[in-house]
């Protein structure tokens, strides 16, 4: 029997959903007033529970605005609440200033404290879009350098990086890597539009001895945003990328799908969270949850059945 994708009646913009041990399915999203991440929690991914605010502009002890594309993991115990926010220490005035931070609670509803007064680390440019992948007791950060004053060949572009975590998530382990830049035609499907090329919101994932990074591509705000993988055999590279990319894209009256992650259902089934628009929302984004499933030969594969 097909699973029939679910369309959240809320507004959920770069979702995540956490399966807590609990059992319980908590989302994290960002509000398109970019000013803190809601925290709705469900039993069955299609009726949630609003339980208000994880962290937001008046609790951030390092960011002033912009919060973006949370993420929380359940980690021995407590809950780390990785996100993106606009820096208060920006002595060039650079006009996008943003990085990353992790926050904890002893509560997946929150409310989240930020582990420090600064940034996890500082890279050198505005970083967003984190997404953890724990293995044997390693952390491995991916997250997507921004557009902004990165010019490639004319266009500013966004690249995906990783690294190694410290494991009290005090800092970083070595130097980035770079792991996905734009590079198939259907990445540039808003460049003309926008000046710029996007390759974000990634999600690292293992299948057998494989590890999957999904992605986003194309300007977000537009109707071209779509979803494409790549595989390796470590969680840091090196990646290839899938030539039936994309794999989720725009279909019935659903456009700008993306900024995805992936989760199981109660019932074991594969399942990737996206946000996309619908004329009925507008420019506001909206969450949906369809099924996913791998092919005998690897390939990932998404069915929406809106």
């Amino acid at each position: 029997m097909a699973f029939a994708t679910i369309t959240f009646p809320f507004q959920a913009a770069d979702p995540f959903v956490m399966r807590a041990s609990d059992g319980r399915y908590y989302l994290y999203c960002t509000r398109e007033s970019f000013t803190g991440f809601p925290v709705r929690v469900s039993d069955d991914l299609a009726h949630w529970e609003d339980c208000g605010v994880a962290l937001d502009g008046a609790t951030a002890r390092w960011g002033v605005g912009y919060f973006w594309a949370p993420e929380c993991y359940e980690i021995n115990g407590r809950y780390y609440l990785f996100y993106s926010a606009d820096w208060k220490e920006n002595p060039t005035g650079a006009l996008e200033n943003f990085r990353i931070g992790v926050a904890v609670s002893d509560d997946p509803k929150g409310p989240f404290a930020d582990l420090s007064d600064r940034p996890l680390f500082d890279p050198g440019y505005p970083a967003i879009d984190a997404n953890v992948y724990q293995e044997d007791g390693r952390y491995y950060l991916t997250y997507s350098r921004c557009c902004y004053e990165h010019n490639v060949n004319g266009l500013e572009e966004s690249w995906i990086y990783g690294v190694e975590l410290k494991p009290d998530f005090s800092g970083v382990l070595g130097e980035p890597v770079l792991l996905l830049r734009p590079e198939q035609d259907w990445e540039g499907r808003s460049a003309a539009q926008t000046g710029r090329r996007w390759n974000e919101g990634s999600f690292v994932m293992k299948h057998g001895d494989t590890y999957y990074l999904t992605y986003s591509a194309n300007f977000f705000g537009g109707p071209d945003y779509a979803v494409g993988y790549a595989t390796a055999k470590h969680p840091l590279g090196p990646y290839h990328k899938a030539p039936e990319n994309p794999i989720l894209e725009r279909h019935a009256h659903v456009t700008g799908t993306g900024h995805s992650c992936m989760l199981h259902a109660p019932d074991g089934r594969l399942l990737i969270c996206y946000h996309g628009r619908t004329e009925a929302t507008g420019t506001d984004r909206i969450g949906f949850i369809s099924e996913a499933s791998f092919t005998p030969d690897g390939r990932l594969q998404i069915h929406p059945q809106v």
